[in-house]
Parts: structure tokens; sequence; C-alpha cells
């Protein structure tokens, strides 16, 4: 009887881990995270050479286009601030000392900045300033068209202070630029590989009059700067999202839907770019994996499934949004759709989005991870507009967005590397989601 047990045990083993693709999904997450790709944004068409590749991927396993025309792709536009041209930046000291800093880890330019070229004084906007109504107004006075301000609220504690110095950041005017110092901390994975990070960057849609440089908090004392950026702002850019399917054996007109975003936020300048290892190359790599494991005929499901790698979701959810105003089939044909996001730690298990809509799915789930012993933990979540599910369960599509805990704090920073991106749970939520897909599909 223990060698039977035995035996089938090892037997279960194996077929879990074929049924999953581990060293597939790394050479996904190598290829997005890499430099060819341009961070998968809006500089050197780096989600135009992303969203090809995925489409090849999708070719290459054997899926078809989700849409009539053959093509795997579904366009829209929209505005965008871009940085396509030099981001350099030198301080200086007033005792001749000089540093040039890098675009991501010294300073982030703010993403709605315009152009700015020139060699300016700096001067300080910090708590003795604030603290008095004379001194606030006489700064307030002063012509500084040609100058930078270096705010530093380091020792202002005083909340209606604090608020005069976001307010002037935020609306900045009769100002040649903003420098903002921001508190900076290393991220270091071992002693060949620090890196150091910046606040979380983002996009913007529009073009300001007056750039916004965050700067690491060690720039406090300078007194003049050499900068160049150069940022273009596209009207009317066009992107695309990525759309594959599965027909289902006996129910094709009833969908099961896997979600995940492929864009990220791109460069900054010509050299520096934003890998978005964890966010959000992972969940394409799960994407695919899914996609390599129901291609295969022994695995063909009796719905449908459809792969919809997103565009545009660091951009207000654009891509998933269009998606669900255009949709390629009706909604409500949509039996469940999971959506995937961060998924390359996992140390501490993952949360589920939609969890408290959707409780008998979401019980299905955690009973499903307790008995094959995947995950740590399933940590239920309410409603949230946080990712690509969102315009989905607005138009009353049952869905989870899920998303991982623990391990690397790497988040929309140069620091979100393939390199150091561990992939923790990654085999156990892929067979998770099948054990989930399996009570789905025979529903």
């Amino acid at each position: 009887m223990q060698r039977l047990l035995t035996t089938f045990l090892g037997l279960n083993l194996a077929v879990n881990l074929y049924a999953q693709d581990l060293p597939y999904a790394r050479k996904v997450v190598d290829t997005l995270a890499s430099a060819s790709m341009h961070g998968r944004g809006y500089v050197s068409n780096g989600d135009k050479i992303a969203a090809n590749y995925i489409a090849q991927e999708f070719k290459t396993l054997g899926l078809k286009p989700l849409a009539n025309n053959n093509s795997y792709f579904q366009y829209f536009s929209f505005p965008i601030n871009t940085f396509p041209g030099k981001v350099e930046i030198t301080f200086r000291w007033k005792d001749g000392r000089a540093q040039k800093c890098g675009p991501g880890e010294d300073f982030l330019v703010r993403s709605a900045s315009p152009s700015v070229k020139g060699k300016f004084p700096v001067v300080v906007l910090d708590a003795s300033i604030v603290g008095s109504y004379e001194r606030w107004k006489n700064f307030r006075a002063q012509n500084l068209k040609k100058t930078f301000v270096l705010v530093d609220t380091s020792g202002v504690s005083d909340k209606q202070q604090l608020q005069l110095m976001t307010n002037y950041v935020r609306y900045p005017t009769n100002v040649k630029g903003i420098l903002f110092l921001v508190k900076t901390s290393v991220m270091s994975h071992s002693e060949l590989d620090d890196c150091s990070r910046m606040s979380p960057w983002d996009f913007s849609q529009v073009q300001s009059s007056v750039p916004v440089i965050e700067v690491s908090d060690i720039y406090r004392d300078i007194s003049t700067i050499d900068i160049s950026i150069g940022a273009k702002f596209i009207r009317n850019y066009t992107s695309q999202n990525v759309l594959a399917q599965i027909t289902g054996s006996q129910f094709p007109d009833s969908f099961i839907v896997f979600t995940a975003h492929y864009d990220h936020l791109g460069q900054m300048g010509k050299t520096v770019y934003f890998p978005g290892a964890n966010d959000n190359a992972s969940g394409v790599a799960m994407l695919l994996n899914l996609a390599k494991h129901y291609a295969k005929a022994e695995n063909r499901p009796k719905c449908s499934i459809a792969f919809m790698a997103f565009g545009g979701e660091e951009v207000a959810l654009l891509g998933s949004h269009w998606y669900n105003d255009h949709p390629l089939f009706p909604l409500k044909k949509i039996r469940f759709l999971i959506n995937m996001d961060i998924l390359g730690t996992g140390d501490e298990g993952i949360t589920v989005v939609n969890a408290t809509l959707f409780d008998r799915e979401f019980k299905d789930m955690q009973k499903l991870n307790a008995q094959g012993s995947y995950l740590p933990q399933i940590k239920p979540r309410g409603k949230a507009a946080i990712s690509d599910h969102f315009f989905f369960t607005e138009n009353k599509v049952p869905c989870f967005y899920i998303y991982t805990m623990g391990g690397i704090k790497a988040y929309h920073d140069t620091c979100d590397r393939s390199t150091t991106l561990p992939l923790t749970k990654f085999s156990e939520i892929f067979l998770l989601l099948r054990d989930f897909v399996s009570t789905l599909d025979n529903g």
C-alpha cells in the first residue's frame, strides 16, 4: 500500500510539473524586460515591439486571433507625454564640485514635464521660509523665471506649511523649474547588484509648462543645475491590444478569459528604461504559459478560452477600457475572467480582488489551494479600480484580479528587473489557475 501511495504521489507530481513550463516563463520575462523592448512604452515603439512578440507567440502556440479579420491586434489611440531626447542633469555646488547624475537612480523627471535646456541657479524653499509669513511672502514675490527652486520639506511638520509647499510644486508659476527632494532607498540583491530606488514613476496624457524633477535628497546643497531634457508630446499615439483564443470543444460561445497587460513605463531619455519584469512581464508569462497548456489537444477545454494582452494599462487602463467599449464577442458570454498582474513573487501568497463580490468562486479557489497545498494564503480583497479587470467588473462580468504578495518590492522603478525577479510561486499559481479553470469548465 505504501509503495502504491508513493507511486501515485510521484506520478501526480510529474503530471503537475509537466503541466507548466517555468523555463518558458523565465524566457518570456527575460525577453519582455530586456532593453530591446525599450520598457514597453511609447519611445522607440517599445509597446509595438512587445505586442508583435506576444502575437508571434500566440501564432507559434497555434492560437487563433480573436477578431474575425485574422489579426491579433485591436488598435486604440490616446495622447501621451514622452521623453525620447536627452535626459541629463549635472548638479554643481558653490565650492566648485560637480556631479553628473543618472535618471532613474538620482532623479526622475515627472511625467508631465516639458523640454528644458540650460544652466540655471538654484534657490531653496524649505522650513525656514514657510515657517514665516513674511519670508514666504517675500519668496513668492521674487522673479524666478530663470531659476530652479529646490523644495525641501524635511523638518516641516505643520500641515498648512506642508500644503503650501505641495501646492507650490503642483502649481508652479513664475519659475523656470522645480526640484523636489525625495528620500531614496537602496534595494540590495547581492554584493554586485544594488539599485537605488526613486519614487514610483507614471505616465501623463498632458504636458505642463514647468518641469518638475524629483531629486535624491543627497543633493540638497546644490547651487546650480545644468539640465537637458527632451520631451515630446504626442497628441494621438496608436497602441494595441493583443487578443487570441482557443475554441472550446463543447461550448464555443461560452468564454473563460485570461488577461494581463504587457505595457510598462518605457524610457526616460535614450539610455534609461524601466524593465517592468514583475509589472507585468510576469503576468504575460503566465498568460502565455496558460495558452501553451490549453493549446495542447489533450488539454483542450469544453469552453472557449480567450487570452487578452492589454496595452495602455499604465495609462489609466486605456486598453481594457477600449476593449469593453468595443468587445469582439458579447461580454455576457464571459463565464469568468481572471486578470493577472504582478505574479513574480508569492512568498506570502496572493491577493484576489473582487473576492467579496464573487464569494462562491473565491471559496472554490481557497479550497483548491488547500487541496493542492500551493500557496501560503489567498487573501480576499474587495472591488478596486487598479488593473484591467475593473471595467469588466463595471460591466457586470464575473472576474478576479490576482497579484502576489511578499518578496521583492521593486515597483514602477528601474529596479524591477528580470535578473532579480524570483518567480517564487509561479508554478504553484499556474497549477491553482489550472484547477480553477477546471471547475469553471465543468461547472
